[in-house]
């Protein structure tokens, strides 16, 4: 088996494990890594062969596009102190625990050297965290958290990292440096984010077309991410900033094609790039194992104390800062997602799944420092990283299901069915509204007027039935029925339609492209 076969086959392992997980109960990125694992142990399966200074690149901006898109700047402007005491506060404490940790128990280990492995096994993976808290039913407020958390931490970890791994190489640290390094990489960020933000909304329309601007977007975040490191900014960062431009400024309510075509382009784009950075995780075992040989019991207790440090650390740091978020949003009465339990609380700290992320960083440590000699304990570290990326992504992935089903935390329903409610009228309103005005310069028979205002209140009804009385919903319910029975037929009659269509493309003298387009034509009608 070669690299390309070996690419091919997670992909298709992407797409399997979605639905094997559904009806297993497990996260689909668990079951690829259980899957790398084993393509791993094969003898016939090659080593991977990828630059690790290309892991991130690669994999992170599709990964963090696609989980911006399910969220928004108000959720994030909203959690803005759980963000901060998770995604900064706690990165930092949680590399200063780890790197005093493998300092004391791993002999002729450098400070800087520690830093480095604190700072790469410190920031919880947001595809894993969010991957999985997605298919679990949990209350919003803790997906969001999580989505914060995970969106925000590599930018301080990735930061951190580079700052210790010069320290290790280059014999010097400066602390004042690495904060003026930190501040200076958010701003070139940032910057880069909006400017490549406000230029990509500018092209899309000029674009127009839904395949050209599908395929923008595709390329946007690569451009930001590897622009922004070019001028030594964080490319996470401005990968965030640019998709979070996009969501608020480019959006068109009226560009229906697109916005149907991107979801499920995106889609599939996030479940095949997911799938091949857990299986990659999984492959990247061999190294680890080469690492070991001869030597288990030391490495897997070194492994063992760093790990017991990071899950602690999550857990004695979230109880203190869930209980100040709480007194401050109790004070202050904002609207901001918060745990509101213990039970909440537990499951974010299980939540704290460390993955794509912490394995690039891991390989990416260089071979030699600046003097020619080697990186100091560079074999022991990964090995340690690798062993913390096993036991949170294994263990809790496989465990968190159980765990939410056990402290019954699941999402507020009632809460989500009435804000559901709320739309369906406001959009039923603006309907209204529109149509008044339409009315006020337009001449319409009152039978047709009569007709849209009842189309008008429909447009709610059918997103929310509950804001209509007993008898509209009846009325309601019996047009559904209605039109759920012309809808069928009329299916029916398209599939026949497109059936004699695609067959006229084997005809002798078919012109392809006109069978395309009129086929295209035929399936839009059938999106109506």
């Amino acid at each position: 088996m070669d690299q390309l076969a070996l690419l091919f086959l997670l992909l298709l392992g992407a797409l399997v494990s979605v639905p094997v997980g559904e009806r297993l109960g497990l996260p689909a990125p668990v079951l690829m890594t259980v899957l790398g694992i084993v393509l791993a142990l094969v003898d016939f399966v090659p080593d991977v062969d990828i630059p690790p200074d290309l892991i991130l690149p690669l994999l992170l901006p599709p990964l963090l596009y696609a989980a911006v898109r399910r969220t928004s700047w108000r959720q994030f402007a909203a959690n803005k102190r759980p963000i901060f005491l998770l995604a900064v506060a706690l990165v930092f404490v949680t590399m200063v625990c780890v790197a005093a940790t493998a300092h004391a128990i791993v002999p002729g280990l450098p400070i800087a050297a520690a830093f480095a492995l604190g700072a790469l096994v410190a920031p919880p993976d947001p595809v894993a965290a969010t991957a999985v808290a997605g298919q679990l039913g949990l209350p919003r407020r803790l997906v969001s958290i999580l989505e914060g958390e995970g969106l925000f931490n590599d930018v301080t970890a990735i930061v951190l990292y580079h700052v210790a791994i010069a320290a290790a190489v280059g014999g010097t640290f400066s602390p004042w440096r690495a904060g003026l390094d930190l501040v200076l990489s958010a701003v070139v960020a940032v910057a880069v984010g909006l400017a490549l933000g406000w230029g990509a909304s500018k092209l899309l329309d000029l674009l127009g077309d839904a395949t050209l601007q599908i395929g923008l977007t595709l390329l946007v975040p690569y451009m930001s991410y590897v622009l922004a490191e070019e001028l030594h900014g964080s490319g996470v960062l401005a990968v965030l900033t640019t998709a979070m431009f996009l969501a608020e400024y480019a959006a068109d309510a009226d560009d229906v094609m697109t916005r149907l075509a991107g979801h499920t382009v995106w889609d599939v784009v996030d479940t095949l790039v997911t799938g091949v950075a857990f299986g990659l995780i999984g492959l990247e075992l061999h190294n680890a194992v080469r690492t070991a040989s001869g030597r288990w019991g030391e490495l897997l207790g070194w492994a063992a104390a760093i790990v017991a440090v990071v899950v602690l650390v999550r857990l004695l740091w979230l109880l203190p800062a869930t209980w100040l978020t709480k007194r401050l949003h109790a004070r202050r009465d904002q609207d901001e997602d918060i745990p509101m339990s213990w039970r909440e609380t537990v499951v974010m700290w299980w939540s704290g799944m460390r993955g794509v992320a912490s394995v690039a960083l891991a390989l990416a440590i260089p071979l030699k420092t600046d003097d020619g000699s080697p990186f100091p304990h560079r074999d022991e570290i990964v090995f340690i990283a690798f062993g913390v990326i096993m036991v949170t992504l294994l263990l809790q992935g496989f465990t968190l299901p159980w765990l939410v089903g056990r402290l019954g935390v699941r999402a507020d329903t009632e809460r989500e069915k009435a804000f559901e409610k709320e739309l369906a009228l406001r959009a039923a309103r603006a309907a209204k509204r529109r149509l008044k005005e339409i009315e006020a310069v337009e001449e319409l028979p009152e039978e047709l007027s009569e007709q849209m205002l009842r189309r008008a209140f429909d447009i709610g009804v059918r997103i929310s039935p509950d804001i209509g009385d007993e008898e509209r919903r009846e009325a309601q319910e019996q047009r559904a029925r209605r039109l759920k029975r012309i809808r069928r037929i009329q299916g029916e009659l398209l599939s026949a339609a497109r059936h004699e269509v695609l067959a006229a493309r084997s005809e002798p003298g078919a012109d392809p492209e006109i069978v395309d387009r009129v086929l295209r034509h035929l399936d839009v009608r059938s999106l109506r």
